[in-house]
């Protein structure tokens, strides 16, 4: 499943191909969304926001001052897909095809893609903690659920109520790179500590808007400085622990350990993360 960092991406790239050019097409070819397009097409998508993992596409009615947003949650299959014009003949698969005279974009495979109101978008954000990514979030308010807790800070990170956007990258290198035992609970992490972790991710997933993929190593620990192999692998980006089970740590040389937590799979050093 994509990360915070992939969808707030995806919102810069719908703004940068689409916003306000007219005419907009808006279509469903796989026909599950087919009412809601055939609502917008040739409306001007004028704006677009992400939370944690939701992604929101604001298109212009013809009343004013009113918004109608595509919510999508991409989920575990959902694939986005950005070509030049003219757009291929769709496949059946595409759920949302946006395309005008100079791009086109494809939706696959989302959990979710649903036409809704201005008021069902703000009770998603309701529902959801703060984002590292977003200028309103308030870190203070995923600490005071982190504070109460005794699940433990692996979890928590992982709970989208509670810290949005993070998943399974962020959370295993941000509590390497601190050198906090993923097991450990929620209230047993300080004020220090959790200003720490926030700061780090919020500069971490900035960097992953940037340059669309993971890097979490340190400057002093990348293949160049430290004369290793680059990693190989699908998801990209120099990490301390995630997908490095058996492997050897970059910082102590111990082995990394991995395990089933929050139904997800723990990557961590159990001599650099030692409790």
């Amino acid at each position: 499943m994509p990360e915070g960092h992939t969808i707030h991406r995806l919102a810069e790239d719908y703004a940068a191909a689409f916003a306000h050019r007219t005419p907009l097409h808006v279509t469903s070819p796989q026909g599950k969304f087919a009412d809601a397009a055939a609502l917008l097409d040739r409306t001007p998508l004028h704006t677009t926001d992400a939370h944690g993992k939701h992604l929101f596409l604001g298109f212009r009615d013809p009343a004013p001052g009113h918004t109608e947003w595509v919510h999508i949650h991409l989920g575990l299959f959902g694939k986005v897909t950005f070509g030049p014009a003219p757009a291929p003949p769709p496949t059946d698969t595409v759920r949302l095809r946006l395309a005008d005279d100079t791009s086109y974009v494809d939706l696959r495979g989302p959990t979710t893609c649903a036409l809704i109101t201005d008021a069902e978008k703000q009770a998603i954000h309701g529902r959801l903690g703060p984002d590292p990514l977003r200028p309103d979030a308030d870190p203070a308010l995923a600490y005071r659920r982190i504070s109460r807790s005794r699940t433990t800070i692996a979890a928590l990170l992982m709970d989208q109520k509670v810290i949005a956007g993070v998943g399974n990258v962020y959370r295993a290198e941000v509590l390497f790179r601190h050198r906090i035992d993923p097991y450990r609970a929620g209230r047993d992490i300080t004020p220090a500590e959790w200003d720490a972790i926030w700061t780090d991710l919020v500069g971490l997933m900035r960097e992953g808007v940037r340059n669309n993929r993971i890097d979490t190593v340190r400057p002093e620990h990348t293949p160049e400085a430290m004369g290793r192999p680059p990693r190989v692998d699908d998801h990209g980006g120099e990490v301390y622990v995630y997908r490095r089970a058996d492997l050897a740590c970059h910082i102590c040389g111990g082995e990394i350990r991995t395990a089933d937590l929050a139904a997800r799979n723990l990557f961590w050093c159990p001599t650099c993360q030692a409790t």
